[in-house]
């Protein structure tokens, strides 16, 4: 199948950019000696998770349950969850995963290590645990070095847990002194600490220089190190993976163009453009609708007609790809593998 006779819109991966970008960032990790966890939740993909395994990742990390048990499934052995899995039947469901996999959670509580404890204490088994530690993200994790020693303490004497380290988000070099005192805090009690786990794609060398001992990347599968987040970075054909197939529907006007790839297709993410067009990058996704893209062609010379086909770097990949049930892995024109996106929509 060519990619010409695919059905719009449509998803497309560039192999031989997918295969680079995987090959240069383990290269990458190797030249600064720190191991690399890979974040799957950019592609929810079984397949490329092995693609990264095979290339000297150290094992991959899912965000959600829902996509560790795809992964799992999927035969692979080694995970982090770097998010905390509160309540009984989201603890259930982490220790289904622990009797098969090595599972490894991300706590920073109290309630949450007690209801891990609980219910692993019960089934006789032991769930490996690592404190988030916040050193400038103000998401989730601990607030002080000191705070991350009082919970390793309950960790430790709680029965069902394995307490394995730390880690944080994103990696900071000036967030060194709060990783380092945590973690001498904890060695000095004799609370080994196996793990010190950084985070963040283009960021592998601060990890390494903050001491951790494996970093965390995952969008460079798909963007590859140039990152798209905002209009004086936009996307680049040489190492952005995923092109959306879509289909000029209308040309309403000479400066208007309207294409069959709306919010449902793209994901509904400014700031504008909302994507690369390749054939013609003059021309702008302005706006969007739910299933209609609307473009400013006023700058191109071309005439656009219906009918015609546009190839489109969407402006977040892993959100765009979340959205399609399917995408198709491309060489050279032609279809070469459809891969199901099977952790999709796994929130839960």
């Amino acid at each position: 199948m060519l990619v010409s006779d695919l059905d719009s819109p449509a998803v497309t991966a560039d192999l031989y950019i997918l295969e680079r970008n995987i090959r240069d960032m383990a290269a990458h990790c190797r030249e600064l000696d720190i191991p690399l966890r890979v974040h799957t939740k950019t592609h929810k993909t079984p397949e490329i998770a092995h693609m990264q395994l095979a290339a000297g990742a150290i094992g991959i990390c899912c965000q959600k349950l829902g996509e560790a048990e795809v992964m799992v499934a999927a035969g692979i052995k080694d995970l982090l969850v770097p998010y905390n899995i509160v309540g009984p039947i989201k603890v259930e469901r982490l220790l289904r995963l622990v009797r098969r996999a090595r599972v490894t959670t991300a706590v920073d509580s109290e309630a949450t290590v007690e209801g891990i404890s609980a219910q692993a204490r019960e089934q006789g088994l032991e769930a490996p645990v690592i404190i988030e530690l916040d050193t400038g993200s103000q998401r989730c994790g601990v607030q002080s070095p000191e705070a991350a020693l009082r919970l390793a303490r309950r960790i430790v004497q709680m029965p069902g847990l394995s307490f394995q380290g730390v880690m944080t988000y994103p990696s900071r070099v000036e967030a060194t002194p709060f990783i380092k005192r945590a973690v001498d805090l904890l060695k000095a009690e004799g609370i080994a600490v196996n793990v010190i786990s950084g985070g963040g794609t283009g960021l592998e060398a601060a990890s390494k220089t903050m001491g951790c001992t494996e970093t965390r990347s995952g969008s460079y599968a798909f963007e590859g190190l140039t990152r798209i987040n905002h209009t004086t970075n936009p996307p680049n054909p040489r190492t952005c993976v995923l092109r959306v197939i879509t289909t000029v529907v209308s040309t309403p006007t000479p400066s208007r163009v309207i294409i069959d790839g709306g919010m449902k297709t793209f994901a509904s993410y400014p700031p504008t453009p909302y994507g690369y067009i390749m054939e013609q990058p003059e021309a702008k996704i302005y706006a969007m609708s739910v299933e209609h893209g609307h473009m400013d062609v006023s700058k191109c010379s071309h005439k656009f007609q219906v009918g015609e086909r546009l190839s489109v770097i969407p402006l977040h990949q892993e959100m765009c790809l979340n959205l399609h049930d399917q995408y198709y892995g491309v060489r050279n024109g032609r279809v070469e593998v459809i891969w199901p996106v099977a952790g999709r929509g796994k929130v839960q």
